[in-house]
């Protein structure tokens, strides 16, 4: 009996919408009516009251095509509004609510785009910080949600900008992770920045920074003394960059590591 009497209150400040009971102005809107005042909102601008709007229609109508609409574009909204964790959370609540629905490309690639925009604005911001103290994580995320998105859904029409962005983001981590190794080798640091080396290779082949990544795997095997895999590395180099010019330099002139940098 309590369960259901609590039940029922909550339902019953649902229904009440994001407004304030006194003096809603959306108060008697039908579900058709708030949808099309927050889509009029989005489209002008307005991203707050947009917002106000789609919560507001869920809240009182939570069942029917309107609701699952609105439970889409408010993720874009706070997109647009700069507010990325509430996007990203919306996102992945429309993902878990509704796994059919023929827009799950879609809120992938907006998911995609809302951390690939965060790792834009926040190399922007630090454009001066050294590169070992950034924290890749929205890169990452942005690039796994492209990745999903290409896997299941390669006919859809937002895949090939997703596959476009993710060779920048691959080029990107990788060359973060190079720069890291970098900082590493400068410190004498070897174990850490062959394995940060190794990482670069491993996860990202293709990348133009894994010429780099090999050569440091080769200098930092050197100056441990660990022969065996300083010439697996070369031999890979090698193999994959014979006109390299790591070896016109520090490579074949045997000089030391550090008369590259």
């Amino acid at each position: 009996m309590k369960r259901s009497v609590a039940l029922f209150a909550l339902l019953l400040l649902a229904g009440c919408g994001i407004f304030g009971a006194k003096d809603d102005p959306t108060a008697g809107w039908s579900a058709n009516k708030l949808y099309r005042e927050a889509k009029d909102e989005l489209q002008s601008g307005n991203y707050e009251l947009a917002i106000k709007y789609y919560e507001t229609l869920e809240s009182r109508y939570p069942f029917g095509r309107y609701a699952q609409q609105a439970q889409m574009e408010v993720a874009y909204a706070y997109y647009k509004q700069g507010e990325a964790t509430s996007a990203i959370a919306a996102a992945d609540r429309f993902l878990k609510l509704h796994p059919n629905h023929p827009n799950v490309d879609y809120m992938l690639y907006l998911k995609g785009i809302i951390w690939f925009n965060e790792d834009l604005g926040l190399f922007g911001s630090i454009a001066n910080q050294d590169q070992t103290e950034r924290d890749p994580k929205a890169a990452r995320d942005s690039f796994d949600a492209f990745k999903e998105l290409a896997n299941r859904f390669s006919e859809s029409k937002y895949t090939p900008d997703a596959l476009a962005r993710m060779k920048y983001l691959v080029n990107a981590l990788a060359a973060h992770e190079v720069h890291v190794a970098r900082y590493y080798m400068k410190r004498t640091a070897f174990v850490a920045a062959a394995n940060r080396a190794q990482y670069a290779v491993k996860n990202y082949p293709q990348a133009p920074a894994v010429e780099e990544a090999l050569f440091i795997m080769v200098k930092a095997y050197d100056a441990l003394g660990v022969a065996e895999l300083r010439d697996d590395a070369e031999r890979v180099m090698r193999k994959n960059f014979p006109d390299s010019p790591y070896f016109r330099g520090t490579m074949d002139k045997k000089e030391p590591w550090w008369k590259f940098w």
